[in-house]
Protein backbone atom coordinates (compact mmCIF):
# COMPACT_ATOMS: atom_id res chain seq x y z
CA UNK A 1 0.00 0.00 0.00
CA UNK A 2 1.28 3.47 -0.85
CA UNK A 3 1.90 5.48 2.36
CA UNK A 4 0.68 8.62 0.61
CA UNK A 5 -2.83 7.24 0.98
CA UNK A 6 -2.76 6.28 4.66
CA UNK A 7 -5.54 7.88 6.72
CA UNK A 8 -6.76 6.97 10.19
CA UNK A 9 -9.71 8.42 12.09
CA UNK A 10 -10.60 7.87 15.75
CA UNK A 11 -13.77 9.18 17.39
CA UNK A 12 -13.42 10.12 21.07
CA UNK A 13 -15.59 11.42 23.86
CA UNK A 14 -14.30 14.76 25.18
CA UNK A 15 -13.14 13.54 28.57
CA UNK A 16 -9.80 13.22 30.36
CA UNK A 17 -8.95 9.72 29.15
CA UNK A 18 -9.39 10.84 25.52
CA UNK A 19 -5.79 12.09 25.54
CA UNK A 20 -4.44 8.70 26.61
CA UNK A 21 -6.49 6.84 24.00
CA UNK A 22 -5.60 9.30 21.23
CA UNK A 23 -1.88 9.04 22.01
CA UNK A 24 -2.07 5.23 22.12
CA UNK A 25 -3.97 5.13 18.84
CA UNK A 26 -1.43 7.42 17.16
CA UNK A 27 1.51 5.30 18.33
CA UNK A 28 -0.17 2.07 17.19
CA UNK A 29 -1.21 3.41 13.78
CA UNK A 30 2.12 5.09 13.04
CA UNK A 31 3.99 1.92 14.01
CA UNK A 32 1.86 -0.08 11.57
CA UNK A 33 2.62 2.57 8.94
CA UNK A 34 6.33 2.03 9.72
CA UNK A 35 7.00 5.61 10.74
CA UNK A 36 10.38 5.99 12.44
CA UNK A 37 10.15 5.83 16.26
CA UNK A 38 11.41 9.38 16.83
CA UNK A 39 8.70 10.72 14.52
CA UNK A 40 6.11 8.55 16.29
CA UNK A 41 7.03 10.15 19.61
CA UNK A 42 6.85 13.67 18.14
CA UNK A 43 3.45 12.88 16.64
CA UNK A 44 2.25 11.44 19.97
CA UNK A 45 3.30 14.69 21.67
CA UNK A 46 1.38 16.78 19.12
CA UNK A 47 -1.67 14.52 19.45
CA UNK A 48 -1.53 14.88 23.24
CA UNK A 49 -1.38 18.67 23.10
CA UNK A 50 -4.11 19.10 20.48
CA UNK A 51 -6.51 16.65 22.13
CA UNK A 52 -5.84 18.15 25.57
CA UNK A 53 -6.69 21.61 24.23
CA UNK A 54 -9.85 20.33 22.58
CA UNK A 55 -11.04 18.55 25.72
CA UNK A 56 -10.34 21.54 27.99
CA UNK A 57 -11.86 24.22 25.81
CA UNK A 58 -14.79 22.35 24.29
CA UNK A 59 -16.13 21.16 27.64
CA UNK A 60 -16.11 24.74 28.93
CA UNK A 61 -17.90 26.11 25.88
CA UNK A 62 -20.41 23.34 25.19
CA UNK A 63 -23.67 23.01 27.12
CA UNK A 64 -24.09 19.66 28.86
CA UNK A 65 -26.69 18.20 26.49
CA UNK A 66 -24.89 14.90 25.99
CA UNK A 67 -21.44 13.58 25.24
CA UNK A 68 -19.16 15.89 23.28
CA UNK A 69 -17.32 14.12 20.49
CA UNK A 70 -13.84 14.76 19.10
CA UNK A 71 -12.12 13.21 16.12
CA UNK A 72 -8.42 12.50 15.68
CA UNK A 73 -7.37 12.20 12.04
CA UNK A 74 -3.89 11.11 10.98
CA UNK A 75 -2.82 11.53 7.35
CA UNK A 76 0.45 10.04 6.12
CA UNK A 77 1.59 11.88 3.00
CA UNK A 78 4.96 10.22 2.39
CA UNK A 79 7.29 13.03 3.47
CA UNK A 80 5.01 14.45 6.13
CA UNK A 81 2.27 13.56 8.57
CA UNK A 82 -0.78 15.69 9.22
CA UNK A 83 -2.40 15.47 12.64
CA UNK A 84 -5.92 16.89 12.88
CA UNK A 85 -8.25 17.20 15.85
CA UNK A 86 -11.87 18.11 15.09
CA UNK A 87 -14.24 19.34 17.77
CA UNK A 88 -17.60 21.14 17.91
CA UNK A 89 -16.08 24.33 19.37
CA UNK A 90 -16.06 27.56 17.40
CA UNK A 91 -13.40 29.48 19.32
CA UNK A 92 -10.12 29.60 17.40
CA UNK A 93 -7.07 28.31 19.25
CA UNK A 94 -4.90 31.06 20.68
CA UNK A 95 -1.14 30.82 20.76
CA UNK A 96 -0.15 32.36 24.08
CA UNK A 97 3.02 34.39 24.34
CA UNK A 98 5.16 34.09 27.43
CA UNK A 99 3.87 31.60 29.98
CA UNK A 100 4.76 31.91 33.66
CA UNK A 101 7.36 29.29 34.68
CA UNK A 102 5.03 27.71 37.28
CA UNK A 103 1.90 27.72 35.08
CA UNK A 104 0.20 24.35 34.69
CA UNK A 105 -1.19 25.10 31.23
CA UNK A 106 -0.76 27.43 28.29
CA UNK A 107 2.21 25.79 26.58
CA UNK A 108 0.38 23.34 24.31
CA UNK A 109 0.36 25.32 21.09
CA UNK A 110 3.88 26.61 21.78
CA UNK A 111 5.01 22.97 21.89
CA UNK A 112 3.06 22.15 18.73
CA UNK A 113 4.59 25.14 16.96
CA UNK A 114 8.10 24.17 18.04
CA UNK A 115 7.96 20.57 16.74
CA UNK A 116 5.85 20.97 13.59
CA UNK A 117 6.58 22.43 10.17
CA UNK A 118 3.40 24.44 10.46
CA UNK A 119 0.05 24.37 12.20
CA UNK A 120 -3.29 26.10 11.90
CA UNK A 121 -7.03 25.67 12.06
CA UNK A 122 -10.10 25.94 9.89
CA UNK A 123 -13.85 25.90 10.24
CA UNK A 124 -15.38 23.13 8.11
CA UNK A 125 -18.79 23.76 6.51
CA UNK A 126 -20.28 21.06 8.75
CA UNK A 127 -19.51 23.14 11.87
CA UNK A 128 -16.99 23.13 14.66
CA UNK A 129 -13.31 23.53 13.98
CA UNK A 130 -10.28 21.47 13.03
CA UNK A 131 -6.84 22.23 14.47
CA UNK A 132 -4.02 20.66 12.49
CA UNK A 133 -0.25 20.32 12.49
CA UNK A 134 2.11 19.12 9.76
CA UNK A 135 5.15 17.11 10.83
CA UNK A 136 8.14 16.41 8.60
CA UNK A 137 8.98 12.70 8.27
CA UNK A 138 12.15 13.08 6.19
Amino acid sequence: MNPEHFVSRLELAAQKDAVRWARRHARDVLSVWRVQPDHVETAALVVSELVTNAVRHVIKATPATGPVRLALILRHRGTHLIVEVADPGVQPPLLQGAVEPGAESGRGLLIVESVSKEWGYYFPPTGGKVVWASLALA
